[in-house]
């Protein structure tokens, strides 16, 4: 079976599906209506810190934070960082693996990556973590089409692209030989991880961030929900792919495949031929968090909101995320 994604297909499911949030489109509309209404789901709010102490964590709980997002120890520090947590009635929540090489062609580095992995999931059982953020790999080099141009058709049985373009494809064979090596390779090691998250209890949360892959939503929920496992869901940042499609549409296509969230903000350049932009502080850029905080009460999302980056106070991340998740 094959799955298509148009311009046209793409831009008609992305406004259908805001306005079946219930909110306006445009630079005019009223975006304060989705404040207006009472949410259901309850968010937690966290911080990224590679290895949190008492202190910090006593610091984050005086600026309204429940936890935070640790990162790859060794079971000895671990231990202390949970002991320091429990001490403080904070929770680590989740561990940042980040990049993994899934995808390499020296079988090394594919094996030193999945050990590095497997090290996480373990320093999330210690922690007593429920999910690790993996990035499964990464690629770039070749000519790839400009954010806007991506009209992609792929298997839905293998998940394997078969066009990113309409028309003439060949200029970029190169993308799609290496997209769909990433794929398969991915899907291979992801899939030795499962047993060993089982048995951690620690789900492995894929993230799709900057690395050139599955960068339309259709095509991470194939990839994510291909596993068929609970084990295996999506680490979702509100900040990344906003060049190719808003945040919402990434959230309410992969609905209860979403594990986790950061947040995050980025500020799309209209004058940028590449669709660029920069990150920035939390209500700075051009997300739309009224219309993001419906998405996520549209598919129950009961989970960690997890401020990633930016440079302001503990004081005022804990303010912006408040504002944020009431909508505003």
């Amino acid at each position: 079976m094959n799955h298509s994604i148009s311009r046209r297909g793409f831009l008609g499911t992305s406004t259908t599906a805001v306005a079946a949030l219930g909110l306006g489109l445009g630079a005019g509309a009223p975006v304060t209506r989705a404040a207006e209404q009472p949410f259901k789901s309850q968010i937690k709010k966290a911080l990224i810190i590679n290895e949190p102490t008492e202190d910090d964590f006593k610091r984050l709980k005086d600026a309204g934070f429940d936890g935070v997002e640790a990162g790859v120890l060794s079971p000895e520090k671990a231990e202390k960082c949970r002991a320091a947590a429990d001490k403080t009635g904070m929770r680590i929540h989740s561990v940042i693996r980040g990049w993994a090489e899934f995808n390499s062609r020296d079988a090394s580095k594919v094996e030193s990556t999945f050990k590095i992995t497997e090290d996480a999931l373990r320093a999330g059982q210690i922690f007593g973590a429920d999910a690790v953020l993996l990035v499964p790999c990464r690629m770039g080099g070749m000519k790839m089409p400009l954010p806007w141009e991506f009209e992609i058709d792929f298997d839905e049985a293998t998940g394997h692209l078969r066009r990113v373009v309409v028309g003439d494809n060949a200029p970029y064979a190169d993308y799609l030989a290496a997209h769909n090596h990433a794929i398969d390779t991915s899907r291979e090691q992801v899939k030795r991880l499962i047993p060993i998250a089982e048995k951690c209890g620690v789900v492995i949360a894929l993230e799709n961030v900057w690395n050139n892959l599955w960068v339309r939503p259709a095509i991470f929920r194939h990839f994510v929900a291909s596993f068929q496992s609970p084990w295996v869901k999506a680490y979702f940042d509100i900040g990344n792919h906003v060049k190719y499609m808003a945040p919402e549409e990434w959230i309410l296509e992969l609905g209860p495949l979403v594990a986790k969230c950061h947040i995050k903000d980025f500020k799309l350049n209209p004058s940028d031929p590449n669709g660029g932009g920069e990150f920035v502080n939390i209500r700075d850029g051009s997300i739309r968090w009224p219309v993001v905080r419906t998405a996520l009460d549209r598919i129950g999302y009961n989970g960690w909101a997890t401020i990633e980056g930016g440079d302001l106070s503990l004081a005022e991340h804990s303010r912006r995320l408040d504002l944020i998740l009431a909508g505003r």
